[in-house]
């Protein structure tokens, strides 16, 4: 067989036998983002989960507000919010085995204490430390990725190397609109489609990439339409509803472990704080869009459904609440301590084998440390 006889191979005008190599038809999402709460789906949802989904979401609410409170009082550098988003951080954190992968963006940290981070070890990074806080290796979470979508080729290459191993391991990607519009997650979706490698790309569409709406990025149908062109399946989810995310991202997580390759998940969410501590998010959009979405709030549709099927009473609700403020006044304490920076760290694990410049670099910070010290005494 000629390559140019192979099948898919690049002719200039395609013979009258030409297929396409994919069907496109069970690739493409549904015109309308899946929901299960508030519809007949919800009566097959498991109550244990239903309920868990709420604790988490109720804790990773607090856990935005108190880290956005540290950022006032000076204990944060920056905290991106992810309030109104919590469904999805939570739902992808759960749909998770234990030896999976999560490889989280910036305003991921949600996420990744669902995952079972330690929440001040979270916020090491967006606190100026050097480092990213916490052993990746512990809890398979990736370090916070604040270029974007750069984290989207090494979960595919974490994947693919777990598959040639033979380890039963799927990575879990998680990037928002802004980061469609990079170079790299066109790499990586190309990268995964063509190997079959088990990841799972979650897309939070918030509406804004910062302050660029959708409509300035792309002229797809969806997001998850950009899935038929790299080969792999795109599913549309409500983003804020938190059973609808996590039943769509636990069977793309378990197509992609049966060897089913990688999925491309829109959850269709809304920023309702603005994009960081520094930003001023009444310059790009109207108190009418913020507060039509504060109607659609994960919370309040996840205790609904709870409430009115009786798998939750006033008491669940406030035990919910009360181990969130118990998360909240550690959190504050912990962080309110000052810590303990040691200069010479700047030179540390920047190489194995110091450099000349470097060298030179360290002895000059250490004599002004040492005549410092001289002059104080």
């Amino acid at each position: 067989m000629t390559v140019m006889e192979q099948r898919g191979a690049y002719r200039p005008s395609p013979p009258p036998a030409w297929q396409p190599r994919t069907d496109p038809a069970p690739l493409l999402p549904d015109t309308e983002p899946y929901r299960v709460l508030g519809t007949e789906r919800a009566a097959k949802a498991d109550p244990a989960l239903l309920r868990r989904l709420y604790a988490e979401l109720v804790r990773g609410r607090r856990y935005n507000t108190q880290a956005t409170a540290l950022t006032k009082q000076g204990r944060l550098a920056v905290y991106p919010s992810s309030t109104g988003q919590e469904a999805c951080e939570v739902a992808a954190a759960l749909a998770l085995a234990e030896q999976d992968w999560l490889f989280p963006s910036y305003r991921d940290t949600l996420a990744a204490v669902a995952r079972g981070l330690d929440p001040v070890q979270a916020l090491t990074l967006l606190r100026g430390d050097w480092h990213t806080g916490y052993d990746p290796r512990e809890h398979r979470v990736a370090p916070l990725c604040t270029p974007l979508a750069t984290q989207l080729p090494h979960a595919v290459g974490l994947a693919h190397a777990a598959r040639l191993k033979g380890d039963d391991v799927v990575a879990l990607a998680m990037v928002g609109d802004g980061g469609t519009s990079e170079g790299d997650f066109h790499e990586a979706l190309n990268f995964a489609a063509v190997w079959q490698a088990p990841v799972v790309f979650l897309v939070q569409n918030n509406g804004f990439a910062i302050s660029v709406p959708l409509a300035k990025q792309t002229a797809a149908p969806s997001l998850a339409h950009k899935a038929v062109g790299y080969g792999m399946p795109g599913r549309l989810v409500d983003g804020n509803d938190a059973a609808a995310v996590h039943e769509v991202l636990a069977a793309a997580v378990r197509c992609a472990r049966e060897g089913g390759g990688p999925t491309l998940v829109e959850a269709i969410t809304y920023r309702i704080d603005a994009h960081t501590n520094a930003d001023d998010a009444t310059r790009y959009r109207g108190d009418t869009e913020v507060e039509a979405w504060r109607a659609h709030d994960p919370i309040a549709l996840l205790e609904h459904e709870l409430t009115d099927r009786g798998l939750i009473d006033e008491n669940g609700v406030r035990h919910a609440r009360e181990a969130a403020e118990t998360m909240a006044a550690d959190l504050r304490e912990r962080m309110n301590q000052d810590p303990a920076l040691d200069p010479a760290d700047l030179f540390a694990h920047v190489y194995a084998e110091p450099t000349p410049q470097l060298r030179e670099q360290q002895a000059l910070l250490q004599a002004e440390l040492a005549a410092e010290e001289e002059g104080a005494h």
